[in-house]
């Protein structure tokens, strides 16, 4: 029998409510103000840390000459663009191996070995190969994102419920309606999971990738900084990075709700 909704229930999900949405964000807003305060009463020196006011002065500045917006779609472009190349080979050498046991010992060891090499590490060798345009920076960017993508759909794929196959497999399903109607939909989860953890590895490629050899992009911007002591600058830049990598995740996680709807309907009906 269903338990009748009272009022002291109502009033407490319209008090967890705005909670839930407020403390995701009490632990940043604390570390700011803490970080002001002891910027306003002297306890941290600028040299070593700029405050946010300050920071927030010079992405002002940095917004209304047209430099900050120049560089960040400079780089949003590289990591689109990145991001693309490699999640889509990874998905479908991920989705080949996952699918033929042939392909699967064919190509398998000889990406695991290539995965397990830094690759970071290559820089040196795809500046060499590429220089320092924009092909070298997005080529490194793809590496990165490329195998979380890959070993997520290789897993999900591999690893579906075999009662499933079956059951397709009585219900007559052709290899088409197979893969979209069982196999697809039970690896997804696993696969946003590798889109996910690739995306903050899109990031932290692109930010050295800009750093070490670039003209343009936020990493440079943070690098030109360094070498002029512009302290704001460079913490600006840093704090533009988190700011990519929560909307990235929150871009991900909304996809992720979209997508899996089915799994929480499912639950509620239980």
């Amino acid at each position: 029998m269903q338990k009748p909704v009272t009022i002291s229930d109502t009033r407490r999900k319209q008090f967890h409510l705005p909670v839930d949405k407020i403390l995701p964000f009490l632990i940043p807003i604390i570390v700011i103000l803490i970080w002001q305060v002891s910027s306003t009463f002297g306890w941290l020196s600028s040299s070593v840390l700029p405050s946010p006011m300050a920071v927030l002065q010079d992405g002002i500045k940095l917004t209304q000459s047209g430099e900050l917006p120049k560089n960040l779609s400079i780089s949003l472009y590289r990591a689109t663009v990145g991001l693309l190349i490699g999640g889509g080979i990874g998905f479908i050498l991920g989705f080949i191996n996952g699918m033929s046991k042939t392909f699967r010992l064919l190509f398998d060891s000889s990406i695991q070995m290539f995965r397990n090499i830094p690759h970071l590490a290559l820089i040196p060798l795809i500046i060499i190969w590429l220089g320092i345009n924009e092909s070298a920076k997005i080529s490194l960017v793809a590496i990165g994102t490329m195998f979380p993508v890959y070993i997520n759909t290789f897993h999900g794929i591999s690893s579906v419920d075999p009662d499933l196959i079956e059951m397709g497999k009585s219900y007559e399903l052709s290899k088409g309606q197979m893969f979209f109607k069982i196999i697809f939909p039970a690896a997804l989860p696993q696969i946003l999971v590798g889109i996910r953890y690739a995306l903050g590895v899109m990031w932290t490629t692109l930010i050295v990738a800009e750093t070490i050899s670039a003209s343009s992009g936020i990493g440079y911007m943070a690098n030109n900084a360094e070498d002029f002591v512009d302290m704001e600058t460079v913490v600006l830049c840093i704090v533009v990075y988190a700011i990519l990598g929560k909307i990235s995740d929150l871009v991900a996680k909304s996809f992720e709700s979209f997508l899996l709807d089915w799994q929480n309907t499912g639950r509620s009906n239980i």
